[in-house]
Order: C-alpha cells, then sequence, then structure tokens
C-alpha cells in the first residue's frame, strides 16, 4: 500500500484535533480539581487511592501525547518547518522548566522534574525521524516503546539521571512522572494515526455549536491553560481549605496516613478507613488522651480506653 502525501496545506489546524485537545483540557481541570480536594482533604477520601481515578489520568495523558504526535504530522508531515519548529520546542521547554520551578517550591521533597510537558519537549525531538516513514514504521515503534518495560528493567536505570527513562526498577516521588517508557508511544500512535487517516479540512463543514467552538478555543490555547489552571485551582482551593477547616498538626496528619494504610490494608476501602480514622483521632483528642497516645507509651487502662473508642468508631470488616 503506497502512502500518498497528506493533502492538507502546511501549518494549517484542523478544527476536530484542537476540540479533541480542548475536551483533554477540560478532563485534565476536572482530574486536578479532584486532586485538590483530596490533597486539602476538603473530602473525606484520596482519589489517588482509587484505580478508576488513577486510570482517568493515564487516559488523559495519552490523549495529550497521541494529539502532540497527529500534531507534528499535520505541522510538518509535507515539509519540517524549522523556525516553528524551534519555537515551540522553546516555548513548551520554557514552560516545562517554570512547572519544575513552581512545583519545587511548593513541594520539594515531590516536586515534578519529568512531567508531561517535559515528555512533549523530548518526544517532539524523538518523533522527528518518523515523521517521512510510513505509518507501520511509527506504529512498530510504539509497540515496541510501550512492550520494552514489562520486559526489560535495570537498578542502574533507576538512578536520579537515567529514572526519566522509565526503565528503572524504582518508581520516583514525584507529582507527575511521564517517563519515555512507554508514554512515547502514544506519540508515536498519534503519528501512525495522522499519517494512516490523512485528516484532510471539510469544505462543507457544518457551523460548529458554541460547546465546540470553546473546546476549539481551549485546545489552541491548551498550553497558557495548563500552565494557569492549577495554580488557580489550589490556591482558591487551599484558601477555602483554611478558612473552613480546622488547622492539622503534622502529628495528626501522619497518624491519620498511617491509621488509613493500615485499614485498607486490612481489607477496608477508602471512603470507610478514612471516616474510621477521623473518628478515631477526634475522640482521642475530646478524651485528652491524644499526647500520651503520641507519646507511644500506653499502659494497661489507656491501651483498653483506646480499644473502645475504636470500636465505638465502628473499625470496617475485611472483604
Amino acid at each position: 500500500m503506497n502512502e500518498r502525501p497528506i493533502s492538507l496545506p502546511r501549518f494549517a489546524r484542523l478544527p476536530l484535533i484542537d476540540a479533541a485537545r480542548g475536551v483533554a483540557i477540560v478532563a485534565m481541570v476536572i482530574y486536578h480539581f479532584g486532586w485538590n480536594l483530596s490533597f486539602l482533604e476538603l473530602i473525606p477520601v484520596d482519589l489517588r487511592d482509587f484505580p478508576l481515578w488513577i486510570w482517568f489520568g493515564h487516559a488523559i495523558a495519552a490523549s495529550f501525547l497521541a494529539l502532540v504526535g497527529v500534531g507534528l504530522v499535520l505541522a510538518h508531515g509535507q515539509g519540517f518547518g524549522r523556525e516553528r519548529f524551534l519555537r515551540r520546542l522553546a516555548l513548551v521547554s520554557g514552560a516545562a522548566v517554570l512547572v519544575t520551578a513552581g512545583t519545587y517550591l511548593v513541594f520539594p521533597d515531590q516536586f515534578i522534574f519529568f512531567g508531561i510537558l517535559h515528555h512533549i519537549a523530548l518526544a517532539s525531538v524523538l518523533a522527528l525521524p518518523f515523521l517521512r516513514r510510513p505509518w507501520f514504521v511509527a506504529a512498530m515503534a510504539a509497540a515496541v516503546v510501550f512492550a520494552l518495560p514489562m520486559v526489560f528493567k535495570a537498578e542502574v536505570l533507576s538512578s536520579p539521571w537515567l529514572i526519566w527513562l522509565g526503565l528503572g526498577t524504582r518508581v520516583p516521588s514525584t507529582n507527575d512522572f511521564v517517563p519515555v517508557f512507554p508514554w512515547f508511544a502514544c506519540v508515536l500512535a498519534g503519528v501512525a494515526l495522522a499519517k494512516y487517516w490523512r485528516p484532510v479540512p471539510s469544505p462543507d463543514a457544518a457551523e460548529p455549536s458554541r460547546v465546540t467552538c470553546a473546546l476549539v478555543w481551549m485546545g489552541r490555547k491548551s498550553l497558557p491553560i495548563y500552565l494557569i489552571h492549577q495554580p488557580v485551582l489550589y490556591g482558591g482551593l487551599a484558601v477555602l481549605a483554611s478558612a473552613i477547616l480546622p488547622p492539622v498538626d503534622q502529628e495528626t496528619r501522619g497518624f491519620l496516613r498511617s491509621c488509613q494504610e493500615q485499614c485498607i490494608g486490612t481489607g477496608g476501602d477508602t471512603l470507610t478507613c478514612a471516616t474510621f480514622c477521623g473518628c478515631t483521632v477526634a475522640n482521642l483528642k475530646k478524651e485528652g488522651l491524644w499526647q500520651r497516645v503520641l507519646a507511644d507509651a500506653p499502659d494497661v487502662t489507656l491501651r483498653l480506653r483506646i480499644e473502645a473508642i475504636t470500636r465505638q468508631c465502628t473499625a470496617p470488616k475485611a472483604r
């Protein structure tokens, strides 16, 4: 099967692709809104413990990366625009540096050193050789990149200088990690899809709805929206949390985290465990026993009282 050149004016944009990117932006905002609610403890559950929520985040990242591959073909499939490419690369790379610097200030123990923007910047360069190859070359490379972490990992690749490859044996502590393997497969899949599909503008397209126009606009402004939305969401919710929630000291936060991990480990569900642990802490403080518990040297009387409190809070039964 011979591949025909893509019938698309150089640098043309397709509203369908921009709208798809806009949908991904909306999903990302929803995801980060939920993440913020959990992190700031405005809801009694940690959504990061829910497999469906985790896969929701993965699907959003995959869609962004696939659209990067599609966009590269649309922009450079008929000829490499060096100046335009370098300008876009510098913009994304600069935004990635800003994300690293900003998250280091707020979350020094979990700052983002290789997140979605870092991946997009590197993947944009790595995908260039595939733009002038048949679609099935990119598709086969995508399959290899996706499968490699399943069959090969090495401890030496867990070092700080190589962990971004995604082939190490450990997962780093960071709020966003999108390593080369297997995520570059999504970009290559986008390249393969665009070359096989050969998208062209439709001159007879119906007048788009307001919702579609809004999605197209968001898709075209995806980078500034990405950079702005999380500081605005997190900042606003942090102010709300400080206004309506009592301050939580570090000891209480650590106890709650440990209690919930143990509870979930025995088969309790996340919501029930969060409720149980919160109830236990509240009752211990109410009866003036909290500091004695923190001292970690309970006598028999205290131990019996703690057991009574935990029974009052109805510990969840194992599944």
